[in-house]
């Protein structure tokens, strides 16, 4: 995130596509100084098409399906928003997505695929189209979850003879077939026999169809779509415990409500990509349409237009010329055909065999593995001469985000205690616990805290939620009201214009979440620097004492509202470690505020936010300001998917030492009890009675407490069990 060169250009990637992926691991490689980058796609993966037939058949697993986006992404210097776009303002220049405040762009490019989704009666209901993949390909799972070795039929429709309707049928009757399941697939056609190939090929495919028992059903209007069934024109229903949509490509809904120049729904482009009468918006794969080259819709295309996009907007962003799409005339299609066996179509010629598939196999992981075997983030090596010391205190692991940059606990114990006391009366708590507390003169008490942190991530709406939320923690877990808020931020090196822009965002974004908890932003502070930090200064109000780490008595239970692992998650995530799914899930946890629990556990006798020095440290804070001692049971306590994996392949956070020679404990060895948690959950102390009632009250409010240990007369390190 370190950046030298100001922003000054914002350059959007609307959706995940095969160009738009292939782009940005170019510009990876060679990055243009000054353009900032977004991609927005719904979800931190996106399928690639080649290998779908596969996956659907059994020979792919769901991870080698997958392009990762997030670790592209971060690649390639990208922010990425886990949502839809929802519409285009280009007049104003900016893109409007789903559950966030608008993106603006200077440069923008489209690829956004398509979608099979049909206009008949009850399709929504009852089927699922075969784009977007990812929505399909999920269904598909869970379908063949369901049927398992049953002995009842297995029935699935799927409306669209072409290559793609006919290579799926094939691939859900052998998956069904190895499931020891009975297939009744059934592939509806409008027209008289297989589109989209040849007559040596529609031969083929129809031999290979009969051999894993597929009826295809000609000439067939589809009229509605019921529960378990497809209505049709002058033929019987056919049945359908899950029906496919594979008839034609149909562009997304949103785009024909722009006034981008459209055909049919899709994007009328110019040679060089750009959108017609458009010069700073292009689109490309298959939401485009190209009147100086039609083709079909086909992954090959968007594929060979990556290099001209690529350069193109470099061009536009420089000022540079700018290359024209030429796209070849034919193309080879290799068809799987069930089993490991595929069809290859050129030419009028159409062989098939294992070996064919074998070689399908070998492209597609090829094109895996370009976007995949990324350049991993490396330490960098230290001068030859350094001063005494260096070689001792050099990181070995970088730098982490987040509370894993923080100062170990230790070092901050020996400046704070040597000297930093109250002294005025109105003072009743300095530093040493989550917040201050201060006597207000007209009764009860203001707490006083602040955070900040370093982005792990380039969103900084989502950045600026997670840090909103965790400097709420502080508040919260002293049993207090949010009160006011200031903001310090630092933000990079960018034009004034992308100043105001990047502002707008995280003023937006900390508002919603301040004003959710009843607090007001009322001022802040702002400032230039190498990368950008997010923090804010809280206060909360409470009318009796708030409360405390030092509260805690014998016989206390504690309880933890929160998983931990996000610090060797995000640990692993700076590293391009981490899969996409599991980086996706802990950021949107981490943003979620935690007012509802904090407001059931408001009467513990002890509490803490679960931050920076880990969960043995907050628990030993606690331990050690109420004189106790702490037992927990290590597999009570709840950890983040793909954390546990993470930390046995010896992943760290840059704090993670620090943290247990601050805390350490006995019994079994752990160390994602000191991984350093950023906006982690609440650690609270209460009596058994207490604790069962504030269990029952959280699970109520959709909160996934746990009790993870209890507290005891006496002292020494905390016990593992």
């Amino acid at each position: 995130m370190l950046n030298s060169v100001p922003f000054t250009r914002d350059l959007v990637f609307v959706g995940g596509g095969h160009a738009h992926a292939l782009v940005l691991r170019k510009w990876g490689m060679n990055p243009l100084p000054g353009a900032r980058l977004t991609l927005i796609n719904p979800g931190p993966t996106a399928p690639y098409t080649g290998m779908l037939p596969g996956h659907i058949a059994g020979h792919y697993s769901r991870d080698t399906l997958e392009i990762d986006l997030m670790r592209l992404a971060r690649f390639a210097g990208a922010r990425l928003i886990l949502s839809h776009a929802t519409a285009i303002d280009r007049k104003a220049k900016l893109i409007h997505v789903e559950g966030r405040g608008p993106v603006a762009y200077d440069v923008a490019s489209i690829d956004i695929g398509i979608t099979a989704r049909m206009g008949i009666e009850g399709f929504s209901e009852h089927a699922v189209g075969a784009k977007p993949l990812d929505v399909y390909a999920s269904a598909w799972r869970t379908f063949l979850d369901a049927v398992g070795g049953s002995d009842k039929a297995a029935t699935v429709a799927v409306i669209g003879g072409g290559v793609a309707g006919c290579e799926l049928a094939m691939a859900m009757a052998f998956a069904l077939r190895e499931k020891g399941a009975k297939p009744e697939v059934t592939v509806i056609e409008a027209g008289p026999t297989i589109s989209g190939v040849g007559p040596r090929a529609r031969r083929k495919l129809s031999n290979a169809m009969q051999g894993l028992g597929i009826t295809f059903l000609p000439n067939a209007k589809v009229t509605q779509i019921e529960s378990g069934q497809v209505i049709l024109e002058g033929h019987a229903p056919v049945a359908a415990a899950l029906c496919v949509g594979a008839a034609g490509a149909f562009p997304h809904h949103w785009i024909a409500q722009t006034d981008l120049t459209l055909e049919d729904g899709f994007i009328v482009v110019e040679p060089d990509l750009r959108v017609k009468g458009d010069t700073d918006l292009f689109a490309v794969g298959d939401c485009a349409h190209m009147p100086f080259a039609p083709r079909p819709k086909a992954g090959v295309f968007a594929v060979r237009a990556a290099p001209i996009l690529y350069k193109n907007l470099r061009g536009v962003l420089t000022e540079g010329k700018l290359r024209s799409f030429r796209p070849q005339k034919s193309y080879l299609k290799l068809i799987s055909l069930g089993g490991k066996s595929a069809m290859a179509e050129k030419y009028g010629l159409a062989p098939a065999a294992p070996l064919l598939w074998q070689w399908k196999d070998r492209i597609d992981r090829a094109f895996m593995d370009k976007l995949d075997e990324l350049p991993v983030m490396k330490v960098p090596a230290l001068p030859s001469v350094v001063a005494k010391g260096v070689q001792e205190d050099a990181q070995v692991i970088p730098l982490c985000g987040g509370c894993g940059a923080k100062v170990g606990g230790g070092v901050l114990s020996q400046v704070i205690s040597a000297g930093q006391g109250t002294s005025q009366a109105d003072v009743v708590a300095g530093p040493g616990d989550d917040a201050a507390i201060l006597r207000q003169s007209c009764g009860g008490y203001q707490v006083l805290s602040t955070d900040h942190l370093r982005a792990f991530i380039d969103d900084p709406v989502q950045m600026t939620r997670i840090a909103a939320v965790h400097a709420l923690g502080d508040i919260w877990a002293m049993g207090a009201t949010p009160q006011a808020a200031l903001s310090t931020l630092v933000l990079p090196r960018m034009s004034a214009a992308l100043q105001a822009r990047t502002l707008r965002e995280i003023n937006d974004a900390a508002q919603d979440v301040f004003a959710e908890a009843g607090a007001n932003i009322i001022g802040g502070h702002t400032t230039m620097g190498a990368e950008l930090t997010i923090g804010f200064t809280v206060t909360g109000l409470r009318d009796d004492m708030p409360i405390t780490v030092s509260g805690a008595q014998a016989g206390d239970m504690l309880l933890l509202t929160r998983p931990i692992g996000t610090g060797v998650i995000l640990a692993a995530y700076m590293a391009g470690k981490a899969p996409a799914r599991i980086v996706a899930d802990v950021l949107s946890a981490m943003e979620q505020p935690q007012q509802a629990a904090a407001a059931i556990l408001r009467d513990a006798h002890a509490m803490t936010d679960v931050t920076g020095f880990g969960l043995a440290g907050h628990i030993q804070a606690i331990c050690a300001a109420s004189r106790l001692r702490a037992d927990v049971t290590r597999d009570k306590i709840p950890v983040y998917a793909g954390a546990r994996t993470l930390s046995d392949q010896g992943i760290r956070s840059s704090l993670l030492a620090a943290n247990i020679a601050d805390a350490p404990t006995t019994g079994i060895d752990d160390p994602l009890l000191h991984d350093p948690q950023t906006a982690g959950g609440l650690l609270a102390a209460l009596s058994p009675d207490a604790a069962e009632k504030a269990m029952e009250a959280l699970r109520a409010a959709g909160v996934e407490a746990v009790i993870i240990g209890k507290l005891s007369a006496g002292s020494g390190p905390i016990h593992v069990s």
